[in-house]
């Protein structure tokens, strides 16, 4: 059997096949208006129309890839430096120390670990979107893993794939129910104790799966020569302690203080640079050591901006708004709950072009509230029908390039990790579609 195509050989597979679509799908365009108090653009309800456009060439084609890591360059700063950072931290040994007195301690109660890490990931998720930061992270989350005798699809799981749980079935994510409230006229917060119910929920059904495919996929323990457990130094326990305090802050940067990536990416840096000095590193030691950081992390960095290509030749080839009209309106024609599942599978279908959870409410909230009325369901429900459709297919589809950068880190070809997710992620969006019928008939 050939070897599956690494990740960077299938980015550039879909950014051809993107290409494609251009000369298959019919162009159009819906019309758009800017607020010219917080210059956002909206879009017209019901003005959709065909129009006359040229599909991507060649030549645009191939500079979509630099034109695609060049929009991306704040993201691909951020997994550089923390990246960086945290092979810094991995090389003073806190993190190994840690680790290991955290596994020796509970040996025999792998699975509260399991649940305990996964639970942080799901708040962070829920909280802020966490997602890229987690590709600097993996490298430490495989070595926790190991030690506690899982393999990589564990470790996966439990942070990016606890995090999109978060980030899917929060009532207060930022880059997804907070825009789709705005942008369909509801207010800020509203519904949350029914969200807050649905992704308690989902959250038990998604640690059931992980704990009873990892108890059955268990694999030898990872156990260093001549380990002795001691007590972590206090040197560790003061980079440990930094560590935790800077995702505190993390926090409240971006829910405070409306934090992007260059904030995030500049509060790490400086992070790396105390937690080296603290670890003897020393400053040039400091240094050399996040460089070679920086050379572990390039290709994952790569493979995001390599992503965001796709969405470029898609909007340069004016077919976004042909796919969404293509799914979305016939929904007017059916039964209520029938429709509000329709449009959850429709968000999944659209977010296969459309990496961005946070572009997709953009694109598509000012088009489906209006829709939403018109078939009889509350924009509630329509939110929920985006926010469990979109955001739960990140851990799915090959054109998020977190994901894709996370599993090539992990060593997981995508074919197999596509296999195992699709299972967990039907299951999880069950839930979603159970949650959707239920709000249809209790009119939320």
């Amino acid at each position: 059997m050939k070897k599956f195509p690494n990740a960077l050989v299938i980015m550039i597979g879909f950014i051809l096949f993107s290409a494609i679509l251009t000369y298959v799908i019919p162009q159009g365009q819906y019309e758009r208006v800017t607020n010219p108090e917080t210059n956002q653009v909206t879009v017209v309800p019901n003005s959709y129309k065909l129009i006359e456009a040229e599909p991507v060439s060649i030549l645009k084609t191939i500079l979509s890839i630099p034109e695609g890591i060049v929009s991306r360059a704040d993201l691909i700063a951020l997994i550089l430096l923390i990246g960086g950072c945290f092979y810094i931290i991995e090389k003073t040994g806190a993190l190994k120390e840690g680790i290991t007195f955290l596994t020796v301690k509970l040996n025999g109660r792998e699975e509260v670990i399991l649940v305990l890490v996964s639970l942080i990931f799901l708040v962070g998720g829920a909280l802020s979107g966490l997602q890229e930061e987690i590709i600097a992270m993996m490298p430490v989350l495989l070595y926790l893993t190991s030690r506690l005798g899982y393999n990589a699809y564990v470790a996966v799981s439990i942070s990016f794939g606890s995090a999109i749980l978060g980030a899917a079935f929060s009532p207060i994510n930022p880059f997804a129910v907070v825009i789709a409230q705005k942008e369909t006229g509801l207010e800020f917060l509203s519904g949350s104790q029914f969200r807050l119910i649905v992704m308690a929920i989902a959250f038990i059904v998604w640690m059931f799966m992980i704990i009873r495919y990892a108890n059955k996929n268990r694999i030898e323990k990872v156990v260093d020569a001549n380990e002795v457990v001691q007590k972590v130094s206090f040197r560790s326990i003061l980079i440990l302690t930094l560590v935790g305090l800077s995702f505190v802050l993390l926090i409240i940067g971006m829910l405070k203080y409306n934090w992007g990536f260059n904030e995030m990416s500049a509060e790490f840096f400086a992070l790396a640079i105390i937690v080296g000095l603290i670890g003897k590193l020393g400053l040039n030691g400091t240094i050399e050591t996040y460089i070679e950081g920086f050379k572990e992390l390039v290709f994952a960095a790569m493979i995001v901006g390599f992503a965001s290509s796709i969405s470029i030749i898609l909007k340069q080839g004016m077919i976004i708004d042909s796919i969404i009209y293509g799914l979305f309106t016939p929904m007017q024609y059916l039964p209520k709950s029938l429709a509000a599942i329709s449009m959850m599978i429709s968000h999944s279908l659209l977010h296969f072009p459309v990496s961005s959870y946070s572009g997709q409410a953009i694109l598509t909230m000012p088009v489906l509230g209006p829709l939403s009325d018109l078939i009889g369901i509350s924009r509630q429900v329509c939110v929920l029908a985006y926010q469990y459709g979109a955001v739960i297919m990140d851990m799915v589809y090959p054109t998020q390039g977190a994901l894709m950068a996370i599993i090539a880190i992990a060593g997981i070809p995508f074919n197999k990790w596509f296999k195992f997710i699709l299972k967990l992620s039907l299951v999880i969006l069950g839930v979603g579609a159970l949650a959707i019928i239920v709000a249809v008939y209790i009119g939320f």
